[in-house]
């Protein structure tokens, strides 16, 4: 059996909606007998102190896991080694358009709406090396497909757009969807639980990880993991939760007379589960019966019923 995984992006405290995600990939991992692993996915955005708080939030509602957290930033030869695969299959090529060239440029015939038109993929060696004497570049993956299907343990086959996605951007740091599949895959991470809005994007990792699967290397056989992308937590304007929507966070909450013990037992509710201890809920978890809409977060405070 290999391993699930939760892996946040150290920009902030956690708030509610990651922490019930953080707490359904644990239960997902823990109740396949996979392990759990911690990833910290730092190569985009990283505030001073953030990946402490995040880790110190995660212990106190009862989340281990197996081994030391892994940081992205750590991990550049894992990149290399894909983007050199895939360079030598011929599969990279240079982009120099910005988001307004993209934006003002004409679809190419039957493409989705804001797939990549294709614009620098034809483009000659000396164009190039004119563009490149004025704006670096990214590069982007010379696909095959427009769209690629998947797998989700709750919403089945979801059919997605695949386009020349940039896999490394024009500052030389991976793109998302490269890192992400590489990580996966070096860690062998064969089941992802993380909130249902990455949903739209993975097709365009299962079909790079596919790629890879068929290039000698590290990556080679590698094969695509369980999905499973769960509903997020909302305001009550039906937004996003964010932090601007009050005592969202376990430090806030907790000031609010709401203890992270609690916090826990009110996240497992949530889900239709015993509160108390996360072991405890391991034996009434059934991801068939988990709710498939949206948690609308109303807020807890000390009088919140079932505090007492």
């Amino acid at each position: 059996m290999g391993a699930g995984r939760y892996a946040p992006s150290p920009s902030g405290e956690l708030h509610v909606g990651n922490l019930r995600t953080a707490v359904l990939a644990w239960l997902f991992a823990r109740s396949t007998g996979r392990d759990f692993l911690l990833r910290v996915e730092d190569l985009d955005r990283a505030r001073a102190g953030a990946e402490e708080l995040q880790l110190a939030d995660l212990r106190a509602i009862g989340i281990d896991w197996d081994g030391p957290a892994v940081r992205q930033s750590e991990r550049p030869e894992g990149y290399r080694a894909a983007i050199d695969a895939l360079e030598a299959a011929g599969l990279l090529y240079e982009c120099f358009c910005t988001r307004r060239d993209i934006a003002e440029a004409p679809s190419a015939p039957h493409a989705a709406p804001g797939a990549y038109p294709g614009t620098c993929r034809g483009l000659g060696r000396a164009e190039r090396a004119s563009r490149r004497a004025t704006r670096p570049a990214a590069l982007r993956l010379r696909t095959d497909v427009v769209q690629f299907t998947i797998t989700d343990v709750l919403h089945g086959e979801y059919t997605g757009v695949v386009d020349d996605f940039v896999v490394v951007r024009n500052d030389g740091v991976p793109a998302y969807n490269l890192a992400v599949v590489v990580d996966d895959a070096l860690q062998g991470i064969d089941q992802v639980v993380r909130g249902d809005d990455l949903l739209p994007s993975t097709p365009r990792q299962g079909y790079l990880a596919t790629l890879l699967s068929g290039l000698a290397g590290d990556f080679h056989g590698t094969e695509l993991p369980e999905y499973g992308h769960v509903p997020l937590v909302l305001n009550d304007q039906g937004r996003r939760l964010a932090k601007r929507d009050g005592s969202v966070t376990l430090a806030q909450l907790d000031h609010d007379g709401v203890p992270p013990p609690r916090v826990r037992s009110l996240l497992l509710e949530s889900l239709g589960l015993p509160g108390g201890p996360l072991a405890a809920a391991l034996d009434s978890f059934d991801p068939a019966g988990l709710p498939l809409e949206p948690w609308v977060f109303g807020g807890f405070t000390a009088d919140t019923p079932g505090m007492q």
